[in-house]
């Protein structure tokens, strides 16, 4: 349970995934640049990942205030050198903050790749269409989306499990749900993103790793 009187919010889930995540990202991650992760949550997932993933630099983005405030405490628990403070970035918008602001906080021609973990079937699916948009528009040649939760395949269910997380997302908000990744996977490639690797993950998640084949 969350201390009112500490901004820190714990994810039970983090604990669970992060280092199948990790073993994941070592593989497919650029060797260099900034990893930028949207809707980085809690904080700890970043904490984690940064220290780890030297000598690429960690880019959290969370829109919610409050979550913001969990990154923070968690990164002045956990100081890593290559974590930055997060920023206010929400996927569904059709340009992000850091393309329109005057001083941008993150320098976008470093980013190399952008994480998602967790997000696309916690939104509406605008923000599938955003987040793809904006990879597209952002990540260079080589560059690397990276997708973590559970997916349906041919439409289907991929377990019973999935199947009920699915429901009472849905009864949590109509417009959340279990994607089809056959739908996710053609948004992609219709912003420049082929799919290079689906990872099996515990729990009945998935890695979806795409890439981006040219210049944008």
């Amino acid at each position: 349970m969350n201390n009112p009187n500490d901004p820190r919010r714990f994810a039970p889930a983090t604990q669970r995934n992060r280092e199948p995540i990790l073993k994941v990202l070592r593989r497919f991650l650029p060797p260099r640049g900034t990893v930028l992760e949207v809707a980085s949550g809690s904080g700890e997932h970043a904490i984690f990942f940064a220290p780890r993933l030297k000598p690429r630099f960690w880019q959290p983005s969370e829109p919610e205030p409050l979550l913001r405030e969990s990154i923070l405490a968690w990164m002045k628990e956990v100081p890593s050198d290559n974590l930055f403070p997060p920023i206010p970035l929400n996927v569904a918008e059709s340009v992000w903050l850091i393309e329109s602001a005057e001083n941008p906080p993150v320098n976008l021609s470093e980013i190399t790749a952008i994480i998602a973990i967790n997000l696309i079937h916690i939104s509406p699916f605008t923000a599938t269409l955003g987040l793809m948009a904006g990879a597209g528009r952002i990540l260079p040649k080589g560059g690397i989306l990276y997708l973590y939760g559970p997916f349906k395949r041919g439409g289907k269910h991929t377990a019973p499990t999935n199947e009920s997380f699915d429901e009472m997302l849905q009864q949590q908000n109509s417009e959340w749900g279990v994607r089809n990744l056959e739908e996710v996977e053609a948004v992609a490639r219709k912003n420049g993103l082929n799919l290079q690797e689906i990872v099996e993950m515990p729990a009945n998640n998935l890695s979806v790793i795409f890439r981006r084949e040219s210049e944008g």
